[in-house]
């Protein structure tokens, strides 16, 4: 989902359409707080780990 949101960034910067950039920031956002979960512990969907 990281990797995802990344490259939406890059593309959404570079074509100049901002949906690609909003969605690219908000997969980033929410894969950071999935990871960050995942990596304290905590089950996330079931998945005791979350990559």
């Amino acid at each position: 989902m990281i990797a995802l949101g990344i490259i939406l960034l890059i593309v959404g910067f570079l074509t100049g359409i901002s949906i690609l950039w909003t969605i690219g920031i908000i997969l980033l956002v929410v894969g950071a707080i999935l990871w960050i979960l995942g990596s304290m512990g905590h089950a996330v969907g079931g998945r005791r780990h979350y990559w």
